[in-house]
């Protein structure tokens, strides 16, 4: 199934969860001098109108990255992520938003390499043509869990892998474990960020449950939600799995995360979480 397309849903509160955790991530791979590798195993289009037919039936961007990407009392934990926003947007106004490719573009040093894979008919033209002119970049129409064998370990020894799936089918829950389970057999020494929507809480617990059994240590979750569990359809709230995370991590996202809820979440519903799922 390839019907999903992340132009509906850009710049939502989920986008601004996973591209905080992402921007820090990068900012710590950053602080030591040798190169590493960032690999992007569903990497979408890259960047997304926000004015496109797409964003504007959904509006979800006007509860999102709309909120604080122009607030005056931001957080030090948000200001490499939303500098990637105003990149994108020099005249100040909201039209565009950059996927994770994109942020990656723009943290990412000279030396460092981007590996992209994106199945999309639609979206992996867009990708490829936002890339061709960055040497650093490398894009492939291609299964991204595959890359997770064929790209691993990165010659540097040092990397962040992002698994970013659709979750279209509720076999990716399992699949995405042990795409990770295969990945990390083979660079140990990584950091595997995955981002997940809570549609149904008990799918999160069992893949919690999953994650667990494959013997993996440090594994942080980070949490956002929005709602209260429910039920019903629609995503209540997303999180992020962090494997390796770097050492300030936990407490970074401890700091923003009050301050990312009262701005998204004017009426306090909902929760955040910052907590282990599997210590050292």
């Amino acid at each position: 199934m390839l019907s999903y397309r992340h132009s509906f849903h850009a710049g939502n509160h989920a986008d601004v969860l996973k591209h905080t955790v992402q921007s820090l991530i990068i900012n710590a791979l950053n602080e030591k001098d040798k190169p590493y590798l960032y690999l992007d195993t569903h990497a979408g289009a890259g960047r997304y109108q926000l004015g496109s037919e797409h964003a504007e039936r959904t509006g979800e961007y006007l509860e999102g990255i709309a909120r604080i990407w122009q607030q005056d009392d931001v957080p030090e934990e948000l200001e490499s992520y939303l500098s990637c926003v105003k990149a994108l947007n020099p005249n100040g106004r909201l039209r565009f938003y950059p996927g994770s490719p994109l942020i990656a573009r723009h943290l990412l040093r000279p030396y460092d390499k981007l590996n992209l894979t994106e199945l999309h008919p639609s979206d992996y033209p867009l990708l490829r043509n936002e890339f061709q002119k960055d040497e650093r970049a490398r894009t492939e129409k291609a299964d991204g869990y595959q890359q997770l064998k064929s790209k691993l370990p990165p010659p540097s020894r040092r990397g962040l892998v992002l698994i970013d799936p659709p979750y279209e089918i509720k076999t990716d829950y399992q699949a995405v474990v042990k795409s990770i389970q295969e990945g990390h057999k083979r660079f140990g020494t990584g950091v595997f960020a995955l981002w997940y929507p809570v549609v149904l809480r008990q799918q999160i617990k069992r893949m919690f449950a999953e994650l667990e059994a494959t013997g993996i240590r440090r594994i942080l979750q980070i949490e956002l939600a929005v709602l209260p569990d429910s039920d019903r359809r629609g995503m209540t709230a997303s999180g992020m799995i962090v494997i390796n995370p770097p050492w300030k991590l936990e407490q970074q996202m401890k700091n923003v995360l009050p301050w990312l809820h009262k701005r998204l979440v004017p009426t306090g519903t909902g929760h955040t979480k910052v907590s282990w799922i599997v210590p050292e």
